[in-house]
């Protein structure tokens, strides 16, 4: 018969590949820093590290330039809002004045009275 030649994995070459981190197992399968070339993939959860932190960067500016785009719109509408206000409230103050008031008041037949107001004075006992 003949010589069997299936090798059989070491017990430390198969504890070796079940643990590490994912970054060990990448260097292995991108053929490592064995002097081949290859990736240098010992520098790669810097670089990750790197690229998260540029991720967040720029979501902040867009946040940021969002943010004051949405307060100008505010203090823009705060500003209309503020001269609707002074409009109306001027245009009330006028209407209100008794000359304003006598003058819608004759379309409906009504006069201004031609005597001042009188106070009325009940004494307690009489009630």
């Amino acid at each position: 018969m003949s010589e069997n030649t299936f090798k059989k994995k070491d017990k430390n070459q198969a504890k070796d590949s079940a643990s590490g981190s994912i970054f060990s197992k990448l260097d292995k399968k991108l053929g490592g820093n064995n002097g081949e070339g290859g990736l240098p993939v010992h520098y790669l959860p810097y670089v990750l590290f790197l690229v998260a932190i540029g991720i967040f960067y720029i979501g902040n500016s867009h946040y940021a330039d969002k943010t004051t785009r949405k307060i100008d719109k505010l203090h823009q509408e705060v500003e209309d809002l503020r001269a609707d206000y002074t409009t109306l409230k001027s245009e009330y103050m006028f209407a209100s004045k008794q000359s304003e008031v006598a003058k819608k008041v004759k379309k409906l037949g009504l006069k201004e009275s031609e005597k001042p107001p009188f106070k009325i004075v009940v004494e307690k006992g009489e009630y």
